[in-house]
């Protein structure tokens, strides 16, 4: 059962600040693994964030050891009320440096903090001049963090590490938006202007668009989560690509869908045709800008794949 802080003794209290200096230093050591690959200047900024963690480490297990002799009873933070659940984001392939050091900069305050509220706990000299130089180094820590940034990042590193992130970005926003954006707005044309053509009714295309634009949402953000979990291809959370990929893919047959609940056949037809052009345009402005493929290049191919399946959608509703 959890404890409230007031209630631990000096002893206890120095033998959770080891377990929370250990455990910061581990979690700043996973960090540095988890970048390394992608991000090594920021990864080695890290390493002496853990350096640093170590330090303090040892000076508390000192102080204890003069105090309280060699054992050290197990003290972890869910045994004290008041702190925060730390989600296990280090454990996460691979590592978003934004959430990283969001992360760094939760754990620096809340330690900072705990040592504030230790000093006032402790009675011993040696005991609260230790606690509160530490506190001081969990307030410097910010500046210690833009110093190792300027020491290890430089430009060239920073060009990397910025390469990466937006590799990063396009395998796991883009790439499933840009693959349910291109689904959507091509492979709904066909049951949608077939509809318009056997029918002749604005309301009986609008209602095949929407199925159409809703069955293959669920249908692509299904496939997408489904198929890899991205531990091997850096391509993020399954859920998270399956939802965006599935969004994007109702979002492009809606588009297109939408015009015909104009009640004039004609004019509905003439707006959806040129929905049409423009997502086709913004498609090709997309894979331009994250794929590097040459616009007129992009905007060729994914032309002719929606006017193959916009004349088959006419043709088969006209017979």
């Amino acid at each position: 059962m959890a404890r409230c802080f007031r209630e631990l003794s000096e002893r206890e209290i120095l033998a959770l600040a080891i377990t929370l200096e250990e455990e910061d230093g581990r979690i700043y050591g996973d960090f540095a693994e988890g970048l390394r690959e992608t991000y090594p200047a920021t990864a080695k900024m890290f390493d002496e964030m853990q350096a640093e963690e170590n330090g303090h480490r040892n000076g508390l297990i000192e102080t204890y050891r003069r105090r309280f002799g060699d054992h050290i009873p197990l003290i972890r933070r869910h045994d004290v009320k008041g702190f925060v659940t730390r989600r296990p984001i280090w454990q996460v392939r691979p590592l978003g440096m934004d959430a990283v050091r969001k992360y760094a900069a939760v754990m620096e305050l809340e330690t900072r903090r705990f040592y504030e509220r230790a000093i006032g706990r402790v009675s011993d000299a040696s005991t609260r001049k230790l606690l509160g130089d530490l506190a001081e180094a969990e307030r410097r820590h910010h500046a210690l963090a833009a110093a190792l940034e300027e020491k290890y990042l430089t430009p060239d590193a920073r060009g990397a590490e910025d390469l990466a992130r937006r590799r990063q970005f396009v395998l796991q926003v883009v790439q499933p938006g840009l693959e349910g954006l291109m689904d959507g707005s091509v492979s709904t044309l066909a049951p949608i202007f077939a509809a318009a053509f056997a029918t002749h009714r604005s309301w009986d295309a609008f209602l095949v668009g929407l199925a159409a634009a809703i069955g293959a949402g669920i249908s692509m953000g299904f496939a997408e989560a489904l198929s890899d979990d991205g531990s091997l291809t850096g391509r993020g959370y399954p859920w998270v690509r399956g939802i965006i990929c599935g969004l994007m893919t109702t979002a492009g047959g809606i588009g297109h869908t939408l015009p015909f609940l104009i009640p004039a056949f004609n004019l509905a037809f003439t707006v959806a045709v040129a929905v049409v052009a423009v997502e086709l345009a913004v498609i090709s402005f997309i894979r331009n800008r994250y794929m590097d493929t040459p616009f007129l290049s992009a905007a060729f191919q994914v032309v002719v794949g929606g006017a193959l399946v916009f004349i088959a959608g006419i043709l088969i509703g006209s017979t």
